[in-house]
């Protein structure tokens, strides 16, 4: 069975502050929220708002220069690059990163690569623990696999499917590392409205079957505000808003970004 992650304390993800700038331009302005363990939060804002600098901060695709980010009490930039998938940090995107010639099986497989522990000498010799890992391994990517309703397509490549097919395959590779909170960016991306039903369902089944904690941007407003227990407003880099769905719709700030101070 799926395992679910463990949780703890009140504040998974902690954001005070941050700020972030590129030359003269303020992409992030002392931005300041947390999500707890469990929820599934929405960053909303119109183009430009920051919300994908304040995803590649927590990717640490980006250095922040003011105010912190904390992760399960641990700042984030005491987590290297290259360790943030091992911390429980996933991540999809709204361009796909996926390697189109490579199966889906193989693609899955790869998002597990931060869960193993051998080295390449125990490979080598072909110890033991080699074995067992490699099982586990496949036995997790199957379930994933299952899980994501994949099974059909495990042995085609990544370009022979249709668009909304390789976004679940993105999501089973994030989803492979096991992470405690994942960070969806643009999943409804090119989904027609079938599909984004869909996803919606399956954004609550990763959080209520497998515990993992959610942020998604989004621009497809019915699915933020259908599936979020929370919300969070951006507006040229600065926090306008925050709380329930029905609280943010209403905020006369978020009204004025979307449909201009008219409205």
């Amino acid at each position: 069975m799926l395992q679910t992650p463990a949780r703890g304390g009140n504040r998974l993800l902690a954001v005070e502050g941050v700020s972030v700038h590129f030359g003269g331009i303020v992409a992030l302005d002392s931005v300041s929220f947390d999500i707890a363990p469990g929820q599934i939060a929405g960053l909303i804002g119109p183009n430009g708002a920051g919300k994908t600098t304040l995803f590649n901060c927590l990717s640490r695709l980006y250095r922040y220069q003011g105010g912190t980010i904390a992760f399960d009490g641990r700042p984030l930039l005491d987590i290297p690059r290259h360790g943030i998938a091992a911390a429980g940090i996933g991540r999809t995107f709204q361009n796909l990163a996926l390697f189109r010639t490579m199966t889906v099986l193989d693609n899955v497989m790869l998002g597990r690569h931060c869960r193993t522990s051998t080295g390449f000498l125990s490979n080598a010799l072909r110890l033991p623990r080699v074995a067992r890992e490699e099982r586990a391994t496949a036995d997790k990517v199957r379930e994933l696999i299952a899980f994501l309703k994949l099974e059909a397509v495990a042995g085609k490549r990544v370009s022979e499917l249709p668009f909304g097919t390789q976004k679940r395959v993105e999501l089973a590779r994030a989803l492979a590392s096991e992470p405690r909170l994942l960070l969806l960016d643009e999943p409804a991306s090119g989904l027609n409205h079938e599909e984004v039903d869909a996803l919606g369902k399956l954004i609550r089944n990763i959080r209520d079957r497998l515990g993992v904690t959610v942020l998604l941007v989004e621009h497809h407003m019915s699915l933020v505000m259908d599936v979020s227990d929370k919300v969070v407003a951006l507006n040229f880099g600065r926090k306008i808003a925050e709380g329930t769905p029905a609280q943010v719709q209403q905020h006369p700030e978020v009204v004025e970004a979307y449909l201009g101070a008219s409205a």
